[in-house]
């Protein structure tokens, strides 16, 4: 269970880790020298379409595998793990908003006031279908 964690953390921490890198640097995967691997191949825009399909599905996927682990995991640390990520996005959308000018922090702010809303009802659908579901079985 320990080791599970362990690598939830880090797999969680790979994307911030490779944000917070130095421009230019190796551990940023997806970018070479400011621009990403595939704007350099000069996609029409239904290979741009395709492939933004396709990352999103990976996405989707990566959270799904992502989940399915977590919810193996106990409450307390299912929790822990929430708060972590959560005091994470928390500091990092302080120091952006720190490097914003006054009238660019009123737009991150409904922004994320936007997002905040989005998540809301997100969790008020998932909520809604394990109910649906619970009924079923």
């Amino acid at each position: 269970m320990r080791k599970t964690l362990i690598s939830l953390l880090f797999v969680a921490a790979l994307p911030t880790l490779a944000m917070a890198s130095p421009e230019g640097h190796p551990a940023r995967p997806f970018e070479h020298h400011g621009k990403p691997p595939l704007h350099q191949l000069d996609l029409s825009k239904e290979q741009q379409k395709e492939v933004r399909k396709l990352i999103g599905t990976q996405m989707k996927n990566r959270h799904e595998i992502t989940q399915r682990y977590l919810d193996k995991l106990p409450e307390a640390e299912r929790n822990a793990f929430q708060n972590e990520l959560n005091a994470n996005r928390e500091n990092t959308d302080k120091a952006i908003k720190a490097l914003l000018t006054p009238e660019q922090q009123k737009q991150f702010a409904e922004h994320q006031r936007k997002q905040q809303e989005k998540r809301a009802e997100h969790a008020e659908f998932l909520k809604w279908k394990a109910e649906r579901e619970q009924k079923k079985n």
